[in-house]
């Protein structure tokens, strides 16, 4: 897939809409390999595989972040099959992050400009927690953590204790709304998703 090629695509959104407070951070390509689940306390270091997905999906989202009284938003197309993690992020009608994930190798790119806070691996980890299965996100959690779903609520915790809720609009993941709340770090995301594709089937296996 080319990443260009999606950035172009995501222009769904007038980016007059767009609201990106900016903070500086250097350029930098990287690579980074999977965690421990050692180092994953703060964080899960999730970084499942893209044929755990189970499906081939092709998305056009638009994220909110609600932190400590501040809105972001940000446009992003997301593609996942058999083989590839692709995700590009637009603010200001600027590519701002992008991501290939293979399930051995985490590539990235950020824009200098955008804020330091958004790092990556979480924004992967928070789209897997919200789109994959169940069965695949429990095979990978370290001790201690659990996940389970009743209905449209995905609860993820840590010892018994909630961490982080997931509110979903259909029973399809990849379509409607979102809203992950991250009790742990005190952020609400909403994500508003439009499926361009989703094969073998649109309908998920929690």
């Amino acid at each position: 897939m080319q990443l260009n090629h999606l950035a172009g695509r995501c222009g769904w959104l007038r980016t007059g809409a767009l609201i990106c407070v900016l903070a500086c951070a250097l350029a930098a390509c990287t690579t980074t390999q999977p965690q421990a689940p050692a180092t994953a306390l703060a964080r899960l270091g999730l970084m499942l595989a893209p044929a755990s997905l189970g499906a081939s999906i092709s998305l056009q989202q638009h994220l909110t972040v609600e932190r400590q009284g501040r809105i972001d938003q940000l446009d992003a197309a997301v593609e996942v099959d058999q083989q590839q993690f692709n995700m590009v992020g637009l603010a200001f009608g600027q590519r701002v992050l992008s991501m290939n994930y293979d399930g051995k190798t985490l590539q990235s790119w950020r824009h200098p400009m955008l804020p330091s806070q958004v790092r990556v691996e979480d924004v992967m980890e928070d789209t897997q927690l919200t789109l994959w299965p169940l069965a695949a996100i429990r095979a990978a959690l370290p001790p201690g953590w659990q996940i389970e779903q009743q209905g449209l609520r995905r609860t993820l915790s840590l010892q018994g204790e909630p961490v982080m809720v997931i509110d979903y609009s259909t029973p399809t993941p990849w379509d409607g709304k979102v809203e992950l709340n991250n009790l742990r770090y005190h952020y609400h995301l909403t994500i508003e998703s439009v499926s361009d594709a989703a094969a073998p089937s649109s309908t998920a296996t929690p």
